[in-house]
């Protein structure tokens, strides 16, 4: 069938194909034969040819072998027409309402909370942006794999179930479209095809054989000895442990060992050696060898037949086929499922489906996920056939979960995992419970799995477990879950009666745990965690949602509710009958009496796990709530009380998770229930004493025996503390539906007012701290806004919660689920608050809401007599001083009961007439303690409290208790009702009308605040002279902050005035301003002594960091040299691709402290090799001392020369040096040199050099003759540390070994300097502040030191070598000097230029004898003239490049300066024959010029200022656009009109324009040939993300790996640079660049930010920041939830917007060349001892 002609539509009825051999295909289509032998026999002659070649497979050509022999005829068969077209009519003709798309991991799905079902139901990406719930209320997470897109089924979703593309519309469903009903003939064809296919599928999948095939699939030829070594993947063995196996046992190359093991990964399974069957087998012995050495298990290998292998292979590929025909018609899918759940007549195998299934766990991954797939595009895709599957499923269910318990794949390989697709499907799920038995099923399933944990009571004990094999058992838990996810609204009595069954069976389980993992109790001590116990709170955990759903379907019908309290207190009596019987014993007090067998909780081991009772105590409040309770009275109160008598005072464990919000919902607060429903079926007399004696006080509460034993009495004041706290709870805790009358939302609004008391919280912390119900949800967006109001966040940090002031009086001090640090937290932030408003510091507990019916005895507690004793003889130890035997915290919840007590009464009095009302605590609580004389009553105790000087803090609370008592007096009395309303009224205002007691307190606390403010104003006025003092003493340090605030001296604003132009704020020429050079007095941070700057002191230095920087390119796309050994830095291009920046912290150091400190760490980080190392030492990297920035090197801090000017001699030079002369003068010295090098060649003189030279020659000397002077002398330890700086700079900038002698150091010198001048005039231009005056103190700082150490390293290099660089930077400028290698104008960035030669023109100065430099005069000139030629050649440079784009319509406008643009364009025009174009405007021309050339005068006047030190005009300190251009021109004197310049110096720069002019890069440029860059030039800024997070998932989901052709996942990385979408973390993209392997982020970095960059990591929403190939970090993403928070990791999957305030910091901390410090300083903070590989990113 290879090699024959293409197969066409069919003729005849047989509707079969014209096959490619005749006999072959009229087998394939004749009626009378057997088409399965026939298929058969196909594949048996070809299969294990085209799947021949295992070991290095050509997959392109196997693919076309497949479809070309086997596929290809058989769709003809199948199609009866041309496969292409049939199924291009199928898909036009519909498709299904169901998405059906399975998701790979790390895909978005996207859940709506408004709409969803349960959390489970999910959208992909498509369907999402398509529906209604793209504007709801949706949840975005990362899939693990193997879900399934819930678009188009009803069940899920409570509106909207279809997406706008698979909703049928108006055209009709696919039903009813007459085209897509497959024709009989087809569907005949099918069910004759789908057999054969399926069967041959699951035998070769399921088959065991390793060396023969079926008989039906050899042929006649002999065997062959052809076998393959097979190495299959498992989860315990790691990547590099399975390379290590087999590169020892085969001898392969590491390369062939990656590429088998990503491949074994990837499809689970890779023949890795081919050959005979006994070199096969040895290699399995020996990879089997190898890694077993390392591991407990060996890897597991087999050896198959060539034949086996390619069958196995091919029946995948069949699947897959089957998979894509699927998704074209549901007759397909129908033929398909019916085919597959087909059992044999009258035999007990199970059917095709059920065997893949039972098989799935000794499947390799490929044929599992091949399988799943065929299930999702077939079972699921049809609800019928979903049904029956279901049912198939369940009836092997226990089977297939001990397979996955037993297997070691992950849990989304499993065809367990299927079990959510179909349990959480609300009707399938009840018929399963029905009809299947399901929650049975699943439950024994549990007992079945778990009884190897079960001791010999039959109770579980988790010791020393396998936590794999616990977290796979958790996976039947789940499917409980999901079974009960959906509460019935109508119930059947089967469903009924199946669910009790469940609900029986699952009470075993419970039992087994019922008193699980005893422990005694540490007294007044938390007990660590022990391991052992963490799998018994896991499972607690992860049945915390399982038992509150099964007492949630009890609820929902009343006749199951007493049912199921029945069964359950069955279970509990079983459990309660078994425990441990000691003789009972009397206990007397206050005259009653308690008999029951002891208790001694320090002593009695306790478990916390009490299961079977609280979920009894929750279906009572459930009963209570329904009011179905009253028909269970009889049974009630003799069991609870025995229940109590057992269980209820388990709860005084002290583990930490028991009141962990994840599972306090069915441990803690069960266990309060529990104490309550005690409470209110015993007399509380009797449930007082029995809790006396849980807790062994019995006899602490009678006459005391006086005891010296400390720990004793310690120990007996904790127990009363925590009896105490635990009786404030039974009273007080109400807020849980059917214990007293309030809703859900009202528990959970004051769950989020007592968070907000301890401090505001974001929306996160808040979610984190509430429980969640099975559908995830805390309910807390419900109700949030009725008790906070919401504080939007800065640019760091997040937006957070803060109480409103009403809600403030709910806040109850004992609240039950406040931790004991946040109990003390909250009291000290509510007393603060209360003492700033001048307010009492009473916080007695609100007026609790009232018990129901059920509950209604509990609050008997509060007055009966043992209460009352107990109560009493606290306050009395207090009042008589007995120290030991009371604490302040114990006085605290006396008075807490005092005050419930009173507000009970209080509550009771006014709703009901006084004879009515039975609770008599204040009768109670005035009546004497005994008959005696010295009897006192609480109320005279409490008089007496507030004279105990310990307890002054609890005196406000004791004022209200007491007037409380009056108040319920008053009302007791029925005394006028207008007193009775004053005294509520004034009650309820707690405090604010002061009582004839308090106003002393009030006036006293006024007086004592009063007194404290003036104290803190005395303070702030000391602390603002010392900070006048300070400034007074570091002037130098706030000359910056004093310019920007414009407060010049008076002498300077007066010349200001006086004139238009300020002379002393002139930098350049003869009328130079005088530099501004103070005397600078530092403080070394390391030894805090002072020493003044001068050049023959030692050196200070400031720490710095060198580093190199694309954050101003204008072309990311060109290349960048990753080794400088060959580039030369001379020039740059304007470009601006790679610059190299130097930045400081500003701290000053001497520099041998600096020395000495390098040393230190050098030896300290030798000695800790195991840490990674934050900084490369090797490379001179160290953390400033003060501020831990990361720094590379140091700048030598060289002070300023203060040069003045004589103005007379100034003049007198100005009629002599024009600039043609002084161009001479130059020309003639370079000449002179030229000759007198002996290497050198002779220069050609330009030809302008001769005219006008008259009689008077100039000579070698003429340069000299306007002034020299003898150059600064600098200390070797100046000297030293200019070169050490220099070096770094020219070892970081090129990367490069460090040389002292290169001859490129200078320039690297000059180069950085100019660069960071021009990233900090960027930064200022791009944050809007003006040139000066805005700097941060070290930008200043080291930007001073910069320019000065630039000047100054000239001295430390040979002058002939920096003459050399002048001269060649200087043929730019006058092309008769052309040096063979010379850039064009367009080539060279102007800036740059006027730093090199301004730096490197004093070396023309040098003679042999003497050393020199130009005098101050000279240098004014020398500057002038180099910065007008680099200016003029600038302008020249813009004018060429950007002022050629055709103008706008715009009136012409006729000023001096566009005439002056129009008659240089006339020239311009001339001298490039015409190729610039003379119509440009003259206006246009201007604009673009002073457009173009603004950065350019910023950054030379930031240069000039910082190298001559010259105040610059009051214009510059300020913004405004129009004021700098002048300002700028006025200080670095050139004519507002810049064009004048030309015409001033025409003669002179005349040639020079024609020379410029004329260069062929110019012309190619003005021809269009080439592009030169444009000024201004654009300021680079981050890419621009969209606003929505989910646009950037959706860029993601779309994103293909360039390398790779198969679909896994990847993890695609944005480029915040440039925008590039990389494929991290992945082997596919990895690069070799220097014989090293990078990750595709690592390499990217290297080209894009010259290492250093920026990355999101668009799946996780966190930005990466990486430099080099070894450090980088985390960094917050800058998209916020609606709550102001990041969400890395998408955990809480709230929508995610863009915050610009974010974005903008990021953008800063690029431009400020902060990258690099912050990953140092995270990781600073983050120290790990196996870092992250950044290499590999």
């Amino acid at each position: 069938m290879a090699d024959g002609a293409d197969g066409g539509p069919g003729a005849g009825a047989a509707g079969g194909w014209v096959p490619v051999r005749p006999q072959e295909g009229v087998m394939w289509c004749d009626e009378r034969f057997n088409f399965q032998a026939t298929f058969l026999q196909c594949l048996a002659k070809h299969v294990p040819n085209i799947y021949s070649a295992e070991m290095d497979p050509l997959l392109e050509k196997q693919e076309e072998m497949v479809q070309a022999v086997i596929l290809c005829p058989l769709e003809c068969y199948l199609f009866g027409e041309d496969p292409d077209i049939f199924l291009e009519k199928l898909q036009q003709s519909g498709t299904s309402q169901l998405c059906g798309k399975v998701f790979k991991g790390g895909e978005t799905t996207y859940s709506c909370r408004d709409c969803a079902v349960d959390p489970t139901c999910v959208l992909c990406m498509d369907c999402f942006q398509n529906s209604i719930h793209k504007n709801h209320r949706y949840k975005m997470h990362s899939s693990t794999g193997g879900g399934f897109c819930d678009c188009g089924d009803a069940e899920a979703w409570k509106a909207g179930p279809v997406c706008t593309k698979h909703d049928p519309g108006a055209s009709g469903s696919a039903k009813e479209n007459s085209e897509c009903q497959l024709n009989e003939e087809i569907m005949e064809r099918s069910r004759r095809v789908f057999p054969s296919v399926i069967k041959y599928i699951v035998d070769m999948l399921i088959w065991e054989e390793e060396k023969e095939l079926p008989p039906e699939l050899t042929i006649s030829r002999e065997k062959v000895d052809s076998y393959y070594c097979v190495l299959f993947n498992d989860e315990h063995h790691s990547y590099d442990h399975v390379i290590y196996s087999l590169q020892r046992a085969l001898g392969c190359e590491l390369s062939e060992a990656q590429l088998h093991t990503t491949a074994i990964d990837k499809e689970g399974r890779r023949a890795v050696k081919a050959g005979h069957y006994a070199s096969c087998q040895e290699a399995k012995e020996d990879i089997k060898r190898h890694s077993e050495n390392v591991s407990q298990r060996p890897l597991h290998v087999e050896v198959l037949h060539a034949d086996v292998m390619a069958h196995q292979k091919f029946a995948l590929r069949l699947g897959s086929w089957l998979n894509k025909l699927m998704s074209y018609s549901s007759d397909f899918r129908q033929i398909f499922c019916q085919i597959c759940l087909k059992e044999e007549a009258g035999s007990e195998k199970p059917c095709f489906i059920s065997k893949l299934m039972l098989w799935d766990a000794k499947l390799h991954k490929g044929a599992r996920k091949v399988l799943h797939e065929l299930i999702f595009s077939s079972f699921f895709m049809e609800m019928e056939y979903k049904k029956l599957f279901a049912v198939e499923f369940v009836k092997y269910y226990k089977v297939l979960q001990n397979e996955y318990i037993n297997d070691d794949h992950d849990r989304v390989l499993s065809v367990t995992a299927l079990s959510v697709q179909m349990f959480t499907v609300p009707t399938l799920a009840r018929h399963l419970i029905a009809e299947q038995n399901v929650i049975t099923t699943i439950t024994e399933t549990l007992l079945e799995v778990l009884p190897e944990y079960l001791d010999k009571n039959d109770k579980f004990n988790f010791q020393g477990y396998s936590q794999d094999k616990l977290n796979r058992v958790y996976a039947v838990i789940y499917d409980l879950r999901y079974v009960l996810v959906s509460k019935p609204t109508l119930w059947t009595d089967r469903l009924r009666q199946r669910f009790l069954e469940g609900f029986v069976s699952f009470l075993r389980i419970l039992t087994c745990m019922q008193g699980m993992e005893e422990i005694k109790r540490q007294i007044g001590q938390h007990i660590e965690v022990d391991p052992d116990w963490e799998a018994a709170i896991a499972i607690q955990m992860q049945l915390k949602n399982i038992l509150l759903m099964f007492q949630e379907w009890c609820a929902c019908d009343e006749e199951l509710l007493l049912k199921a309290y029945r069964e359950c207190h069955k279970a509990v009596m079983k459990c309660t009958m078994n425990g441990r019987s000691r003789e009972k014993t009397v206990f007397h007090l206050c005259g009653h009496t308690l008999e029951s067998r002891p208790y001694r909780v320090s002593a009695d081991p306790v478990s916390i796990h009490l299961p079977l009772s609280r979920t009894l105590a929750g279906l009572h409040v459930r009963l209570s709530q329904t009011g179905a309770i009253s028909r269970l009275h009889e049974f009630v109160s003799p069991v609870a009380a025995e229940m109590w008598r057992r269980n209820g005072l388990s709860l005084i464990s002290q583990v930490f998770y028991y009141q962990d919000v994840k599972c306090r919902e069915e441990m803690y607060d069960k266990d309060i229930i529990m104490l309550q429903i005690g409470a209110s079926l015993m007399d509380p007399n009797q449930f007082l004493l029995l809790i006396l004696q849980r807790y062994e006080l019995a006899d602490a509460f009678k006459k005391m025996k006086p005891t010296k034993d400390q720990d004793l009495i310690k120990q007996c004041n904790v127990l009363i503390e925590e009896m105490l706290q635990i009786l404030i709870y039974v009273v007080g805790e109400r807020y849980v539906p059917g214990v007293s009358n309030v809703t859900k939302q009202d528990v959970i609004m004051r769950e989020i007012i007592h968070l907000l008391c301890i401090e505001p919280m974001a929306h996160s912390a808040i979610t984190k701290s509430l429980p969640e119900n099975e559908n995830n949800e805390t309910g807390l967006e419900n109700v949030i806004d009725k008790v906070a109001t919401f504080k939007k966040p800065g640019v760091s940090g997040h937006g957070v919660y803060e109480l409103k002031d009403e809600c403030l009086k709910e806040f109850n001090m004992f609240f039950y689920h406040y931790t004991k640090t946040q109990h003390s937290k909250a009291e000290h932030t509510q007393k603060k608050r209360r003492k700033q408003e001048n307010r009492d510091e009473a916080l007695p507990p609100p007026p609790p809401p009232d018990f129901s019916p059920t509950f209604s005895n509990v609050v008997r507690i509060l007055n009966c007599d043992v209460m009352m004793h107990i109560l009493r003889t606290i306050l009395q130890r207090a009042v008589e001083l007995e120290t030991h035997l009371w604490t302040e915290a114990m006085i605290q919840m006396v008075l807490h009961l005092l005050s419930l007590g009173l507000l009970e009464e209080k509550q009771q009095l006014l709703k009901s007439p006084e004879e009515e009302v039975t609770f008599d605590f204040y009768h109670k609580a005035t009546r004497m303690g005994s008959s005696a004389l010295n009897a006192v009553n609480v109320l005279m105790l409490l008089e007496k409290l507030k004279s105990v000087p310990q307890l002054e803090t609890q005196k406000d609370t004791v004022n209200w208790i007491l007037q409380m008592f009056d108040t319920v007096k008053r009302l007791r009395e029925k005394s006028s009702l207008t007193t009775v309303a004053a005294i509520s009224g004034s009650e309820a205002s707690k405090g604010d009308e002061t009582q004839s007691t308090q106003d002393k307190e009030k006036a006293e606390r006024k007086r004592k605040a009063e007194a404290a403010r003036l104290h803190r104003q005395k303070i702030m006025a000391q602390m603002s002279a010392l900070q006048r003092n300070f400034i007074e003493t570091h002037k130098l340090l706030y000359e910056n902050t004093l310019e920007a605030q414009g407060k010049e001296d008076s002498v300077m604003e007066e010349e200001s005035m006086s004139s238009a132009i300020d002379y002393s704020k002139i930098a350049l020429g003869p009328k130079r301003g005088p530099s501004v050079a103070e005397k600078e007095v530092l403080t070394c941070i390391l030894c805090q002594e002072e020493q003044e700057v001068k050049l023959e002191s030692t050196a200070m230095v400031l720490s710095a960091c060198v580093q190199k920087s694309t954050a101003l390119t204008q072309n990311r796309n060109r290349v960048l040299e990753l080794s400088g050994d060959t580039l030369d830095p001379l020039f740059m291009h304007p470009d601006l691709p790679c610059g190299t920046h130097t930045g400081s912290c500003g701290h000053v150091m001497h520099a041998a402290c600096w020395q000495k400190y390098f040393e230190a760490m050098q030896l300290n980080f030798r000695q800790r090799l195991h840490v990674e190392q934050i900084f490369d030492l090797e490379n001179g990297e160290y953390l400033c001392p003060l501020c831990k920035s990361l720094c590379n090197t140091v700048i030598p801090i060289v002070p300023l020369q203060a040069q003045k000017i004589n103005s007379e001699d100034a003049e007198a030079i100005a009629q002599i040096l024009s600039l043609a002369r002084w161009l001479e003068i130059i020309i003639v010295r370079i000449s002179g040199y030229s000759v007198k090098n002996v290497k050198g060649e002779k220069q050609n003189l330009p030809a302008f050099a001769n005219k006008g030279m008259g009689n008077s020659a100039l000579e070698f000397h003429s340069i000299l003759s306007f002034g020299v002077q003898s150059s600064p002398k600098y200390s070797s330890s100046i000297k030293e540390m200019l070169i050490l700086f220099a070096t770094t700079i020219y070892r970081v900038g090129l990367k490069v070994a460090p040389n002292e002698a290169d001859y490129r150091i200078p320039m690297m010198t000059w180069s950085t300097c100019a660069f960071t001048i021009q990233c900090i005039e960027n930064l200022l231009e791009t944050e809007g502040k003006p040139l000066f005056g805005s700097l941060q103190n070290r930008q200043h700082s080291g930007l001073k030191a910069l320019v000065q150490f630039a000047a100054a390293q000239r001295t430390t290099s040979p002058q002939v070598l920096i003459q050399k660089h002048l001269i060649r930077l200087l043929g730019v400028l006058l092309p008769n000097f052309k040096v063979e290698d010379t850039p064009s104008l367009l080539e060279v960035d102007m800036f740059h230029i006027l730093m090199g030669v301004v730096l490197s023109f004093p070396s023309l100065y040098w003679e042999d004898a003497v050393d020199l430099q130009p005098s101050s005069i000279s240098s004014a000139y020398n500057h002038l003239y180099l910065f007008h030629l680099t200016t003029l050649a600038h302008i020249t440079q813009i004018v060429i490049s950007s002022a050629t784009e055709s103008p706008t319509t715009r009136s012409s406008d006729n000023s001096e300066e566009a005439r002056s643009a129009q008659s240089f364009c006339r020239e311009v025009c001339q001298y490039t024959s015409g190729c610039f174009s003379q119509d440009i405007p003259g206006w246009l021309v201007w604009d673009c010029v002073k457009k173009g050339i603004m950065p350019y005068l910023r950054c030379a006047a930031l240069f000039f200022h910082y190298l001559l030190g010259i105040s610059p005009p009051e214009e510059l300190l300020q913004v405004s656009e129009e004021g700098q251009f002048k300002a700028l021109c006025s200080y670095l004197s050139l004519p507002t009109n810049l064009f004048l310049l030309f015409q001033e110096y025409w003669d002179t720069v005349n040639p020079l324009l024609q020379r410029w002019c004329a260069d062929p890069v110019v012309l190619s440029c003005l021809k269009g040939k080439s592009i030169a860059v444009k000024y201004p030039r654009k300021r680079n800024s981050l890419i621009k993300l969209p606003e929505d997070y989910s646009c950037l998932l959706n860029q993601a989901s779309q994103f293909r790996c360039p390398r790779s052709d198969d679909d896994e996942q990847k993890h695609p990385v944005l480029c915040l640079f440039c925008g590039a979408m990389l494929c991290s973390q992945n082997t596919c993209c990895q690069e070799l660049v220097n014989g090293e392997e990078l990750g595709a982020c690592t390499s990217h970095a290297l080209q894009c930010g010259a290492g250093v960059c920026m990355f999101l990591k668009i799946r996780e929403c966190k930005v990466v920041l990486i430099e080099g190939k070894t450090r980088g970090c985390l960094y917050p993403a800058p998209y916020l939830d609606e709550y102001g928070e990041t969400d890395p990791g998408l955990k809480r999957g709230n929508p995610l917007h863009l915050c610009q305030e974010r974005y903008r910091k990021l953008h800063l901390l690029w431009q400020q060349h902060c990258i690099i410090e912050e990953i140092a300083r995270s990781q600073e903070t983050n120290q790990i001892i196996f870092g992250f590989n950044w290499q590999l990113l």
